[in-house]
């Protein structure tokens, strides 16, 4: 790809993400009440606080105890480890929200009905199983 038809693709996507942002906003501010914003706009922090404070460090650490163990580990096994860390996190930042909602009263228990903590637990579970699984069939084709 040359450099004019990168360019003319970064700026189309930027374009369309900030349409897409712009249109968000619009629909927000028109459609809920400010407690409803100022809540949007706390998780939405809570987000950004949970992925530069949280996950990327945990993401990098994980890269350099990965390099400095005993033997090397390849980029391919250590980018599929990373890609379960954020599979996993960005799918915690979907239940989260339903934990804390569980922690308040609710006049309708048939909204939030099950136990989302332990369900996040158990997903976990799975992403490291299927991480796992993963990095043991490419470590054999691999070998082949």
């Amino acid at each position: 790809m040359s450099a004019r038809t990168m360019r003319l693709t970064r700026t189309i996507l930027i374009v369309v993400g900030v349409l897409g942002l712009a249109l968000g906003a619009v629909v927000l501010v028109s459609k809920q009440d400010l407690p409803a914003i100022l809540s949007v706009a706390a998780w939405m922090l809570g987000a950004i606080i949970l992925h530069d404070a949280i996950l990327s460090p945990i993401v990098f650490l994980i890269g350099v105890v990965a390099r400095r163990a005993g033997r090397r580990v390849s980029k391919v096994v250590l980018a599929i480890i990373q890609g379960g860390i954020v599979t996993g996190c960005l799918l915690m930042l979907l239940v989260i929200p339903e934990i804390y909602a569980k922690t308040l009263p609710i006049a309708n228990d048939t909204v939030l009905p099950f136990d989302y903590a332990a369900r996040l637990g158990f997903l976990w579970l799975g992403i490291a199983a299927l991480t796992a699984a993963i990095c043991a069939v490419y470590l054999r084709v691999r070998k082949r």
